[in-house]
């Protein structure tokens, strides 16, 4: 099956590298030639870079899976799976969703990475917009596989069924959003988290690092190779349930104080941006990023090994 992705950013270079690394052909395409030539450069160096890490096997191989394409309609023609990673605008997702029901043949599915918008949004109006869902994946999906399958209400379960396959096939892991809900499920978890981590160091409970070092040297071990329903399950004699009937009431008391919904101010985001300073200068954080991602990688591989 050939591939198009529609999009030569980060994300779109991402998605090449996913699909490629899988055997399959990918047709790379930016409405910008500059942006295709800083994705072929990025392609190359981080298909090196993941089998210097032992994560790929052959960096040359997957480049060469991978086409940059000067026009849209060579980017669709034949396609059997369509990508698009252009910027988070309903305008500009309605616009490119119309010509790509347009161009692509019938039984092309069509996904946007869209970490935000409701597919119902842009493709109501589209003769194809059976085929349509979103696909969000998490950032690098070439390091993360998780990705959110989400369908408008008209979108047939059979495109979402191929789709889950197809992602699977390329070493992804899909999951099935079963109804339209703003953020998704990994950013209303990731949400959910953030709310209460602002909460305590604004009202003076914890410092910034203490609280990363909670989540990276506490939940975080945990939630590396398990969710939290597992996680509970395991942590009561019985499980589940046990859990629930001798700690329910207790996060019941707590969350009668996480119900506020008073937007970050100000004065909190920049007294958290510079405690993250003191700890992290900015001139450090592209260096930082490069350390993150590494230490997925050799995650990745310790997994790999275990599963």
């Amino acid at each position: 099956m050939k591939i198009a992705v529609i999009g030569a950013g980060l994300i779109g270079q991402a998605w090449s590298i996913v699909f490629a690394r899988g055997g399959l052909d990918v047709a790379l395409w930016d409405g910008d030639p500059r942006a295709l030539e800083r994705a072929d450069e990025m392609v190359q160096q981080l298909t090196d870079k993941l089998q210097r890490s032992g994560l790929l096997a052959s960096s040359t191989q997957t480049q060469a899976r991978i086409r940059c394409v000067p026009t849209l309609e060579e980017a669709l023609a034949e396609a059997g799976y369509v990508q698009e990673c252009l910027p988070e605008s309903v305008e500009i997702k309605q616009e490119i969703f119309a010509r790509m029901d347009a161009l692509t043949r019938p039984e092309a599915i069509l996904a946007s990475s869209t970490s935000s918008i409701a597919a119902s949004r842009f493709t109501e109006s589209l003769p194809g917009r059976a085929r349509c869902l979103v696909a969000h994946p998490v950032n690098p999906p070439y390091l993360i596989p998780v990705v959110e399958l989400c369908g408008a209400p008209w979108t047939d379960p059979a495109v979402i069924s191929k789709a889950h396959d197809l992602l699977t096939q390329v070493q992804q892991t899909p999951i099935i959003v079963k109804k339209e809900i703003k953020g998704f499920i990994l950013n209303r978890l990731q949400g959910a988290v953030l709310r209460e981590a602002f909460r305590l160091v604004e009202n003076d409970y914890v410092s910034v690092e203490d609280l990363d070092l909670t989540i990276k040297n506490g939940l975080g071990l945990r939630w590396s190779f398990m969710g939290p329903f597992e996680t509970i399950d395991l942590n009561a004699p019985d499980g589940l349930q046990d859990y629930c009937e001798r700690y329910g009431g207790i996060y019941n008391e707590l969350a009668l104080e996480q119900t506020d919904t008073t937007p970050w101010s100000d004065t909190l985001i920049h007294a958290l941006d510079a405690e993250r300073r003191d700890i992290l200068p900015r001139e450090q954080l592209r260096e930082r990023r490069v350390w993150r991602d590494e230490r997925l990688m050799a995650l990745l591989r310790h997994k790999a090994g275990k599963d």
